[in-house]
């Protein structure tokens, strides 16, 4: 008799953040961490409720966040951090 096996296959994990890219830019890992709860798609506040920092710290955070990647909204911020591989 015969016997099938049945191979399972585990879920691709996400490739490791690009950490040169993250040097580079200058991120700060607090900044990573805004960013990634951007990517998440929590708002400010929710941000700082999680990160347990105020609201204007958030907005400085993100304010650094957008001209270290060189763009204008959180959306874009996102978008190009994916592209750089700094978020997977």
């Amino acid at each position: 008799q015969a016997v099938a096996q049945v191979t399972a296959t585990a879920p691709t994990p996400s490739p490791p953040p690009n950490k040169v890219a993250i040097a580079e830019l200058g991120i700060s890992a607090r900044e990573l961490e805004v960013l990634e709860l951007m990517a998440k798609g929590c708002s400010n506040q929710e941000i700082a409720d999680r990160l347990f920092i105020s609201l204007p710290t958030v907005k400085s955070h993100s304010s650094s966040l957008f001209a270290k990647l060189d763009v204008r909204r959180r959306t874009q911020a996102v978008h190009k951090a994916k592209e750089l591989g700094v978020l997977a």
